[in-house]
């Protein structure tokens, strides 16, 4: 008798004459033939969004957690200088004339740094100035301790402005790995002033629990710490790191045209985070709660930091200039809720929940801001541009301390929120008063 010439049984047979064998195709069910029919569907999987593929980039997240590691003292060190002084010497005028100095010398010594970063590398300039800087927050740590005369004080906090831009740094890495590609260094840009956020909404609360659960100087050493830590972790990611430009082409970048404008409403902002810290400060210790400050502060920088994270997600629309505005003016509006809720009610609670609120317009107004210095940097000073962008920030701040703290003292800390309201309306109204045609 003929055998079948299948090499699995066949459906069925008729028999008359021959054996007839009749295959209807694969079988279906458990008991299909594995050796049949083994094309295979794609797997439909979910889109990831648009942080988890920015982080996706080779080297992206090594790079990203130790520049956060060295980010979160820079909103350690100021608090721990201001409760540290004050606390030793009994004088917040003292304290925020320190913590300005020291900002004020920053903001001249961050641009040369920056300079030398963009021409020798992060690695090889971003370790010394850190150990550099370092060694002054240790010097200013034991004039506090031991009671050394109050000059000794401005000389060590003014050595940490070698302190490098980690900030900046990690955005010219994403500029860098992200040419070409606006939406994606969008994202980014809104990433990183998250992180900035996060790191000043934890950066305080961890210096005041420091200060006030140890002693007066442990904010500023575990800040040292993190700070040399987090740099030797960041620079070691050389894959991802700019290429140096000997030469770069252009003049300097606060020359280029819009910058100027530019950094003047950054001074204004600056002055704004800089008296909002000091005058909180100020007021959660006239009632009582001096380690509540870092958790008031921090409340201020969650909003912030949810409100980047959002409009990172978010598509821009037209070109960053014609938000500009719109994101000071939102700033300045939401910055009056604290000031009323610290008149009206007197209350530690109240406060926190409206710097909450006022939080959520800051991170828009930054990412915005350094986007309109990355367009208008020229190339090969991108770490120079956005040092001087920051550096504003900084000269703002150490005016804002050092007014806020003025206030304070000589008036009440109920009034000196009337200094970080004064300096958000004058950024309004830099931005506003801009020439026709030309981008702020």
């Amino acid at each position: 008798m003929p055998q079948p010439t299948s090499r699995r049984p066949p459906l069925y047979t008729v028999t008359a004459d021959t054996l007839v064998a009749v295959d209807f195709g694969p079988r279906r069910g458990p008991g299909r033939d594995p050796g049949r029919d083994t094309r295979r569907r794609p797997a439909r999987r979910r889109p990831s969004g648009p942080y988890r593929r920015l982080l996706a980039l080779p080297g992206a997240r090594a790079f990203t957690l130790g520049n956060l590691i060295a980010r979160l003292p820079m909103g350690m060190f100021s608090v721990s200088a201001v409760v540290m002084i004050a606390g030793t010497r009994g004088s917040y005028a003292l304290a925020g004339a320190v913590t300005a100095t020291g900002l004020a010398t920053t903001a001249l010594v961050a641009p040369w740094t920056a300079r030398l970063v963009d021409r020798y590398g992060q690695a090889r300039i971003a370790v010394p100035a850190t150990l550099v800087a370092a060694l002054g927050s240790l010097a200013l740590l034991l004039c506090v301790r031991h009671g050394a005369p109050g000059w000794t004080l401005f000389a060590a906090y003014a050595a940490t402005a070698t302190t490098p831009n980690t900030g900046g740094m990690s955005r010219a890495r994403w500029a860098h790995l992200l040419k070409g590609d606006a939406r994606a260094l969008h994202t980014a840009n809104s990433f990183e002033q998250a992180a900035d956020e996060l790191c000043f909404m934890l950066g305080p609360v961890l210096a005041a629990f420091l200060c006030g659960t140890f002693f007066p100087e442990a904010g500023t050493l575990v800040g040292v710490v993190l700070l040399v830590t987090g740099v030797l972790l960041f620079a070691a990611q050389r894959s991802t790191e700019p290429p140096p430009q000997r030469r770069p082409p252009g003049g300097a970048p606060y020359r280029a045209p819009g910058i100027p404008p530019l950094l003047a409403v950054c001074l204004a902002v600056g002055a704004v985070f800089g008296a909002t810290e000091v005058v909180t400060i100020a007021f959660a210790d006239a009632q009582g709660h001096r380690t509540a400050a870092g958790v008031v502060l921090a409340l201020q920088a969650a909003g912030s930091c949810v409100a980047g994270l959002v409009y990172g997600a978010m598509k821009p629309t037209g070109p960053a200039e014609s938000h500009y505005p719109g994101c000071v003016a939102a700033m300045t509006a939401l910055l009056t809720l604290p000031l009323l809720a610290a008149a009206l009610t007197g209350s530690l609670l109240a406060l926190a929940g409206t710097l909450l609120v006022a939080g959520m317009a800051t991170a828009p107004t930054m990412v915005t801001s350094m986007a309109l210095v990355q367009e208008r940097t020229p190339p090969g000073r991108l770490n120079e541009g956005m040092s001087l962008a920051v550096t504003a920030l900084l000269g703002g701040i150490a005016c804002g301390s050092a007014a806020g703290g003025w206030v304070v003292e000589h008036v009440s800390p109920t009034a000196g929120f009337g200094v970080p309201v004064t300096a958000a309306a004058t950024g309004l109204l830099l931005t506003l008063a801009r020439p026709a045609g030309r981008p702020c």
